[in-house]
């Protein structure tokens, strides 16, 4: 049965809380066992699932605390927020500055500001999938890493 559009905002928003606020403790309460993240940035190592996925909640975690990791004050501020029975999407901003190391990349020290788009699918109260959908060139040209 599809869940309640208010429900399904109010995970979604328990999810950005886990980002933001480091809220590891949160995880298994928001997301589902099964849990599959879609990330252009998820490392092929030392995260549950291939490269660009991230797998369950433990999955989740790993992943958010690498990005913690090589980005501390990383934030999502979320935009527009639109949901319709099980699915949620929101329209959002990334910001971080690059302090330590992300995906072999040494810290550069510089700030990215970066668009973003997610969708989220939910099913029996717990976020199922989430898919984020952001320019990675963007993020390489804001940190220094490309030829101009």
């Amino acid at each position: 049965m599809a869940e309640a559009t208010p429900r399904a905002e109010q995970l979604v928003r328990e999810y950005v809380e886990i980002w933001n606020e480091r809220a590891y403790s949160k995880i298994p309460d928001v997301v589902s066992e099964s849990f599959v993240m879609s990330d252009p940035a998820a490392p092929e190592e030392g995260v549950p699932g291939p490269a660009r996925e991230v797998h369950g909640p433990d999955g989740l975690e790993a992943f958010v605390r690498g990005v913690v990791d090589g980005f501390p004050d990383f934030r999502v501020t979320v935009g527009d927020l639109l949901s319709s029975d099980d699915l949620v999407m929101y329209e959002a901003e990334i910001t971080m500055t690059h302090e330590g190391e992300f995906g072999g990349i040494p810290p550069t020290g510089r700030a990215v500001e970066v668009g973003e788009m997610s969708t989220f699918r939910v099913v029996d109260g717990k976020i199922q999938e989430h898919r984020a959908y952001f320019d990675q060139q963007e993020i390489y040209e804001q940190l220094g890493l490309t030829e101009d």
